[in-house]
């Protein structure tokens, strides 16, 4: 697998930390980690840049992580690129709403880096 290029969107510096933290120590070789706080942001960081991989908070402010995933669906830096969020959610109705908008998977906070590489791994090797 190749180094990947990843954007971590969520609204809480220590939570973009703990996530990258976690996709290094679940083994991904990563070449490049892009942050945002909120959907806006994101946006604005995949209309410059192509990445391999997002990781989506659903609770933001300014613009949230279900609305992000319908916006990026015209976004052509984003097509093919999977979603994934990640939430504390637990209701299942924001999961099947990014489902059912494009996102290709979720974890549930709080995490492990085994988690996290048991659901990654396998969407970036489609």
């Amino acid at each position: 697998m190749k180094a990947l290029s990843i954007l971590i969107v969520d609204d809480s510096s220590v939570m973009r930390k703990i996530v990258d933290r976690s996709l290094r120590q679940a083994g991904l070789e990563i070449k490049e980690v892009f942050e945002a706080s909120n959907g806006v942001e994101a946006l604005g960081r995949i209309q410059q840049t192509r990445v391999d991989l997002i990781l989506s908070d659903i609770n933001m402010p300014t613009m949230d992580g279900l609305e992000l995933v319908r916006q990026l669906q015209s976004v052509d830096n984003a097509k093919g690129v999977p979603i994934v969020m990640i939430t504390t959610e637990a209701g299942e109705g924001h999961v099947v709403q990014a489902l059912s908008s494009g996102a290709r998977g979720y974890i549930r906070k709080p995490f492990s880096s085994d988690q996290i590489k048991e659901r990654i791994i396998p969407l970036l090797q489609e």
